[in-house]
């Protein structure tokens, strides 16, 4: 099966779900699959950890199903997030200059989907 990262930058959460849903179909088909929040993506994580928002079931599976790797630190710093992402018990990853390093997955086999 597949190694793949999938790396959402868009803050839309019309457009994150679609990262929630295809993270939690690619698992259970089988395939390696985490997923690292980048750019304007990582304020959704505050919102999504909060009983009632429309995300957070599929927001919890995922983190339950260890799914989420972790969140940009830099974005997380910059956008005010980084306070709900410890909250959550994500890891921030700033190994690029306090961003996550693509190379770096690619180097560990993975294929990188952005959203």
């Amino acid at each position: 099966m597949n190694k793949i990262v999938l790396m959402p930058f868009n803050g839309d959460p019309m457009c994150f779900i679609h990262v929630l849903l295809n993270a939690l179909d690619m698992k259970e088909r089988g395939h390696e699959v985490i997923i690292v929040i980048e750019g304007a993506a990582c304020k959704l994580v505050g919102d999504m950890a909060t009983p009632g928002h429309m995300l957070n079931p599929l927001y919890t599976k995922a983190k339950d199903q260890g799914l989420i790797a972790g969140v940009c630190k830099a974005c997380s710093a910059k956008l005010g997030a980084t306070e709900a992402v410890q909250a959550e018990g994500l890891p921030l990853i700033g190994d690029m200059s306090g961003h996550p390093s693509m190379a770096a997955f690619l180097e560990q086999g993975y294929e990188i989907i952005t959203f």
